[in-house]
């Protein structure tokens, strides 16, 4: 009996892929769809800095998914590929600020920023300021300009407050070669004005809007990348339709849209199926979906953990006995249940009032709905119940069963 290696079958079977990179959020194409204002504003703030003169610091705002990163790439990609024929020195440095251990304390900041400029350091050990000398020297060492992207400044933001920005801006007037450019790319509108008041009088930046795309932009954009992306004929027009529209539903998130076709297409592989129809794009959902929500519970505190391990196991118990039909969920079940596995767990037990807020939390997260009713002259409580598929409620269960469970 002849024995075949297991992929051989995979080896063999065509795929509906020809470039599934170019369905990457990260992948910059040739042209940018629907954002030709947006990149041409960015360039123009940007473009002094080819004849030697300083740019002003910029800020980019919208909603996931609305292109910011991909067009500040792009802008900067630009700008090298020009620099290499006019022989300008420009530096630009990007970093990702939601990178754990890159930049979630000032001293990781700098000695990111210090690593991409070729000097390393070690992640922890040096005093600060030694670290603000030696970026110092090494950006005044020759005339040049240097571009830092700070991709969700926010989230930095929140983990070290705005010194660092008002570090990185006012070195600008110490510098005697050099000159210091930043670029914050932001999901939160209002950012700006949790600054401190000198930070934001030594920003002097300038501001720009990406607006979330509608469905028609979306499936533009999906059409775009499924001609590389794809075999040609193996993406049906109504499942590109119903990705775009489907992320429209969600800000416009072009990132959502892609994600959405590519995991469609490898729903599309692994049933043998040579095209991409609607059917794979619910079933795309369905799994994103479950792994966003799988993904959001993992980085949520030990505490509220606990709460949602609490209504789960309510949750598990009623439908064991038949009785979800006639049985509310309370804030003080969830309560009781929750105390009794702080008890076999070991861990101190929050207040009533503190999980009536993480369970305000689990609700706008969307992993559970908290309906607040009346009980008279007893006072107000919430009627709970999950808001997640069995699939994801499955793999949380077991995810929080591991590490509550006794």
């Amino acid at each position: 009996m002849e024995i075949k290696n297991i992929f051989s079958q995979y080896v063999q079977k065509q795929s509906v892929f020809t470039d599934k990179r170019t369905l990457s959020s990260n992948f910059i194409p040739d042209k940018i769809q629907h954002r030709d204002e947006e990149i041409q504003l960015l360039s123009t703030i940007i473009a002094p800095v080819l004849k030697g003169f300083n740019s002003n610091n910029i800020f980019i705002y919208g909603t996931c998914g609305t292109g910011k990163t991909i067009c500040a790439k792009y802008v900067l990609g630009q700008l090298v590929e020009i620099l290499g024929t006019h022989g300008r020195d420009v530096r630009p440095i990007y970093i990702n600020c939601k990178m754990k251990k890159v930049a979630d304390t000032e001293y990781r900041l700098f000695a990111q920023l210090l690593k991409e400029m070729g000097e390393l350091v070690p992640d922890t050990g040096l005093p600060t300021d030694v670290l603000y000398r030696k970026f110092f020297g090494n950006i005044d060492s020759k005339k040049q300009e240097i571009i830092i992207v700070l991709d969700e400044i926010d989230t930095l933001f929140k983990k070290i407050g705005d010194d660092f920005l008002y570090n990185l801006t006012r070195i600008n007037t110490e510098l005697k070669q050099s000159h210091i450019m930043i670029i914050g790319i932001t999901n939160d509108v209002s950012f700006r004005d949790n600054l401190d008041t000198r930070v934001k009088s030594s920003l002097s930046e300038e501001e720009i809007i990406f607006k979330p795309y509608n469905a028609s932009q979306l499936k533009d954009i999906l059409t775009e990348r499924s001609l590389t992306g794809f075999v040609y004929g193996s993406v049906g027009d109504s499942a590109l339709s119903k990705c775009a529209a489907l992320a429209a539903q969600e800000h416009g998130d072009a990132r959502r849209a892609l994600d959405l076709l590519r995991v469609a297409g490898e729903t599309a592989d692994r049933l043998g199926e040579p095209i991409v129809t609607e059917k794979h794009v619910d079933m795309a959902e369905y799994k994103i979906d479950t792994d966003r929500m799988v993904e959001t519970v993992k980085s949520q505190p030990t505490q509220s953990q606990v709460v949602l391990y609490s209504i789960i196991k309510l949750h598990e118990k009623a439908v064991q006995q038949k009785q979800w039909s006639d049985k509310r969920m309370l804030t003080g079940d969830v309560f009781d249940s929750y105390g009794a596995i702080c008890t076999n767990t070991g861990l101190k037990p929050l207040t009533q009032r503190r999980i009536s807020d993480l369970i305000a939390e689990l609700d706008m997260l969307g992993i559970i709905t908290a309906k607040v009713i009346s009980n008279g002259r007893y006072g107000r409580t919430r009627e709970i119940s999950l808001a997640i598929n069995e699939n994801a409620m499955q793999k949380i269960s077991a995810l929080l069963n591991e590490r509550f469970g006794i």
